[in-house]
């Protein structure tokens, strides 16, 4: 590999690309990374870690109403929008700074500039050539923009003010994520989606229990198959509502174009994506895609999985498949929704005869309160084998249970692992080993 200027060249700087390059670094790879914008890419700059620091943010409301039930005296409460947005600044930037000194300090070398490649073994940044035996892609995604004056998740990080009324086009993760954070800020707040229920690919049961909550929110929840944007106006279902922001929230696409991959040989699918096998490798054999770009699954964790097992493979003597099964999942609304493993229609589906286990109960947190939110947890799990195939909860702390719960289930547990767990009470979880 001597006749390349590098070993490995890595296209963007978010999670999967750093973290391919500073394991591959660290394996001994004389390697470069490019990075067009700040380093961290979408989920650090403009996804879910300034998405979680507003509902952390947004939380607060909701705690404050609930303290006043259990003896509290607060006086009303102001919340600052501007000193909210700083602050959340001012962190991200410690933390794309943090990823482009760690990448220096594993030995690759950081380049700041747009990547496109030339050939199957070249890349140029600004007039300057690197050659490389092996190049792998992790641009990622990028916000679909519908016409008519609607913004999207990059730029509502950024808005000058809270807006009084906000209307959000969608159904999915960020738009209902969003719908909860502007309602907990005192914003009103106008969901659209084409579909009765939000969050499509999830359980059923979870479906319906966030699509409920969100009218205890204050979230008025439209659904429909066609809308105008008119000004300050949304005409939908016979309504028109008078809005101060609109926010597209309808997905993401791979962001691939002007990459010079055609210049390369990489082929694209009907979708703009880099099609993959299980090495992450593209049809070219030593460029390799991971994360968003690959059209694969669109979390964090699992292009950081992706990139790190391009690095084993390559140099660290430990060659890593992935295998994109029993990853957890979790929305943060309020209260979340989270879920490994399959959905009860997706178990029935592939052939399971199932049996289905399910509490919804009132959390002791709201005892005083007198909040009426419930929560909600389903196992689903196959009969003949009494493996347990999925757990899907609503409510309070649902994404930390749910992670520690998806060990046990990646590790094959069985209903009867879960009956046989002592509780510990008073606790949400403990429900999960009571469930008869």
């Amino acid at each position: 590999m001597t006749r390349f200027d590098v070993d490995l060249f890595v296209i963007g700087g978010g999670s999967g690309g750093v973290r391919a390059a500073r394991v591959a670094a660290e394996h001994g790879a004389r390697t470069a990374i490019a990075e067009a914008d700040r380093w961290g890419g979408t989920c650090v700059i403009r996804g879910c870690v300034p998405k979680k620091l507003l509902v952390y943010a947004s939380e607060i409301s909701r705690t404050l109403e609930d303290a006043r039930g259990q003896g509290w005296t607060i006086p009303e409460a102001h919340h600052d929008w501007s000193a909210l947005i700083a602050a959340k600044d001012k962190e991200i930037g410690r933390l794309s700074g943090a990823y482009a000194e760690r990448l220096g300090k594993a030995g690759a070398e950081v380049i700041h500039g747009r990547a496109r490649l030339v050939d199957a073994h070249t890349v140029d940044i600004a007039g300057r050539t690197i050659t490389a035996a092996h190049i792998l892609i992790a641009t990622g995604g990028q916000a679909r923009r519908p016409s008519g004056g609607w913004i999207t998740s990059d730029e509502v990080f950024h808005l000058p003010a809270l807006p009084s009324r906000i209307a959000i086009m969608g159904g999915g993760y960020i738009a209902v994520e969003f719908a909860h954070i502007f309602a907990g800020l005192g914003s009103r707040v106008t969901l659209i989606h084409r579909d009765p229920l939000v969050l499509r690919g999830f359980d059923p049961d979870v479906r319906t229990a966030v699509t409920e909550n969100l009218s205890a929110h204050g979230i008025d929840y439209i659904c429909c198959h066609e809308l105008t944007r008119r000004g300050n106006h949304v005409i939908v279902s016979g309504r028109e509502i008078e809005i101060d922001v609109a926010l597209a929230a309808i997905g993401r696409d791979p962001a691939t174009a002007e990459l010079g991959l055609a210049d390369a040989g990489v082929e694209l699918d009907g979708q703009g994506a880099i099609p993959v096998d299980e090495w992450s490798r593209t049809n070219v054999a030593h460029i390799y895609a991971v994360g968003d770009v690959t059209g694969r699954v669109a979390l964090t964790p699992v292009a950081i999985r992706e990139g790190h097992a391009v690095a084993d493979t390559l140099f660290g003597h430990r060659p890593t498949p992935i295998y994109h099964h029993l990853i957890p999942t979790a929305v943060f609304a309020q209260p979340a929704a989270a879920a490994v493993g399959q959905t009860e229609p997706a178990a029935r589906a592939a052939g399971h005869d199932v049996v289905v286990f399910r509490a919804k109960f009132k959390p002791m947190r709201y005892a005083l309160s007198g909040r009426n939110e419930q929560i909600m947890i389903k196992v689903v799990v196959d009969r003949a084998t009494d493996r347990v195939l999925g757990v899907h909860m609503v409510g309070v702390d649902a994404p930390e249970i749910i992670q520690t719960i998806a060990i046990a289930v990646t590790m094959g547990a069985t209903k009867a692992d879960l009956d046989r767990t002592f509780a510990l009470h008073p606790t949400t979880a403990e429900e999960l080993v009571l469930l008869r």
